[in-house]
């Protein structure tokens, strides 16, 4: 799959650069790739100002970067509810507010993903008609890359909610790549229509007879993933957090092998010299790093999550995926096939004895492969320390927002 070019806009980007496993020297050396690399765009650092400054004024190509001094950054242990509490001052909460009020297009993190989703829910808000949000990642293929979703944002995903991540991925990719037609498929244990548990049967069959403009192509297996069977492949947080880790150990695996056999005698190394620009695109295509940085998806803007311990590379790499995002309203493509889709669903399940789904806010009492606190509460409930003007309405029960990380 191939990114679509964005408009010809400035494209502005909030990036949080606290709070990540490897600290902000690292986002700043990875901004700095992206420009070196040929990004067009201008980065508006969200952190400590003492601590930015001398990193930034290293690289002269982050020259006319700004600065927002943020007084606390989010810690990795932080609760969500924590966060969304306590944390207005942090450098997480700034950068996503700087695109809900209109100053960057789109915003990039390697924080805690279980505060990013709460604080990108409190601050942007939901599309309507989505009940969770879903985290998207890029997978390599001999025929590009295709869409994997969800990768780790809710670890229990019921047929409602399987279907609202088949149409959010459909509809990411084909704002993200101008394909008319995405192809789209449920992962399961087999291809044939009897495999599986019900619960994704169920989801395979309200796809089949409420979206027939969808290219759904049934079950696909793990394998297919790789071999770019179709363009969206839909599956629960937990399964897809654990085949796209696999797959990254995989590819380090292989990558550590064709080192130690290409360095392993003089006549490997002399090979390894003559193969040289070939061997860099390999590793290039094998790297996990250059595929970094997950779409919040259901939420209404553009919030990309790097990995907490990206190298510059990776950071860069997430960076490119927020600009591409710029320009291409991809929320709003969303937001549109979702009413369309669901309207039909309900209309359908109507001329029938078949109740329709509750594709409504509900809490479907999902719990988070990293933090099962049955503590944590989305920003709606009635906390009036910490309440957003956006959810004023529900007390929803929420474990289930922290990632797998």
């Amino acid at each position: 799959m191939t990114v679509a070019a964005t408009t010809d806009r400035p494209t502005l980007l909030a990036i949080d650069a606290m709070g990540t496993d490897a600290g902000p020297a690292a986002i700043v050396e990875g901004a700095a790739l992206a420009l070196k690399r040929g990004l067009k765009a201008a980065f508006t650092f969200h952190g400590d100002e003492a601590a930015l400054a001398p990193l930034i004024a290293a690289e002269p190509v982050l020259a006319s970067t700004s600065i927002v001094h943020a007084a606390t950054h989010v810690k990795m242990t932080d609760k969500p509810m924590h966060v969304l509490r306590r944390g207005r001052d942090s450098s997480m909460w700034a950068a996503v507010s700087s695109v809900s009020d209109g100053k960057a297009q789109a915003v990039v993190s390697g924080g805690n993903t279980g505060a990013l989703m709460a604080v990108a829910r409190s601050r942007l808000g939901m599309i309507d008609g989505v009940d969770r949000p879903a985290i998207s990642a890029l997978w390599p293929t001999p025929r590009g890359r295709v869409v994997v979703l969800d990768v780790g944002a809710n670890v229990e995903a019921d047929e409602a909610q399987l279907v609202n991540f088949a149409i959010m991925g459909e509809a990411f990719c084909r704002a993200l790549t101008d394909k008319p037609k995405p192809t789209v498929g449920l992962l399961n244990v087999g291809a044939e229509d009897q495999k599986g548990h019900e619960l994704v049967r169920r989801a395979a069959d309200l796809l089949r007879k409420c979206d027939p403009e969808m290219a759904f192509k049934g079950f696909v297996e793990g394998n297919d993933i790789s071999a770019g069977a179709v363009d969206v492949v839909v599956t629960d947080g937990f399964t897809g957090n654990i085949a796209l880790k696999s797959a990254e150990g995989a590819a380090r695996l292989v990558g550590g092998w064709m080192r130690d056999a290409l360095t392993g005698s003089i006549m490997a190394r002399m090979g390894a010299v003559l193969m040289l620009r070939e061997l860099k695109e390999l590793k290039r295509k094998i790297d996990p790093s250059s595929v970094n940085g997950g779409v919040f998806l259901g939420v209404n803007g553009a919030v990309v999550k790097s990995h907490g311990g990206a190298d510059a590379a990776g950071v860069a790499s997430a960076i490119d995926m927020a600009a591409a995002l710029c320009g291409k309203g991809f929320h709003r493509e969303i937001a549109s096939t979702v009413a369309r889709v669901f309207e039909r669903i309900k209309a359908t399940a109507a001329g029938s004895e078949v109740e329709a789904p509750d594709f409504g806010n509900k809490d479907p009492g999902n719990q988070d492969a990293g933090n099962q606190d049955a503590g944590y509460q989305d920003a709606r409930n009635q906390d009036a320390g910490n309440q957003d003007a956006r959810n004023q309405d529900a007390s929803i029960g929420d474990d289930g927002m922290r990632a797998a990380e």
